[in-house]
């Protein structure tokens, strides 16, 4: 299973990130959708589910639904997704999680604590400073990560 892993789109929903998403065998956002057009894109193009986490630039009605966490399982992994990672409020390696997903940085970020993964997969949407435009597919079970630079 690979999951397209997003972040930080900010109202924007780049062709070649549409592009990616019949590769995808699930879709994760990590926050700061930006408009609901995006969310909704996202829903009808992918090929199998999409899970968006409210990030602080989500505001509007309809985005300010989204959950502030989520924990899903996915090809026997537990991922835990939420926006920003100081928010995080549980201990991921005594909660059986395998992988924190998460975003607002802008910055591409993976490393692994405790058999934990922390992934952020950066931002896809408008350019910050010079910091790269990127999201990752994660494979699932393994937790693999592959950066992916537009």
């Amino acid at each position: 299973m690979r999951a397209l892993v997003l972040s930080d789109t900010h109202g924007l929903l780049r062709p070649e990130v549409l592009a990616l998403l019949p590769q995808a065998e699930l879709v994760i956002h990590a926050g700061d959708v930006g408009k609901p057009e995006v969310l909704s894109a996202l829903q009808q193009a992918a090929t199998g589910p999409v899970h968006a986490v409210r990030g602080n630039v989500d505001t509007s009605s309809s985005l300010s639904n989204l959950p502030a966490t989520e924990l899903i399982e996915a090809g026997g992994r537990f991922l835990y997704l939420l926006h920003r990672l100081d928010d995080l409020d549980l201990s991921p390696q005594a909660a059986g999680i395998d992988a924190v997903i998460f975003g607002h940085t802008h910055r591409p970020e993976q490393r692994r604590e405790g058999g934990v993964l922390y992934l952020n997969p950066g931002s896809v949407g408008p350019r910050r400073f010079s910091l790269p435009v990127a999201c990752a597919w994660l494979d699932l079970p393994s937790l693999d990560v592959t950066p992916v630079h537009l």
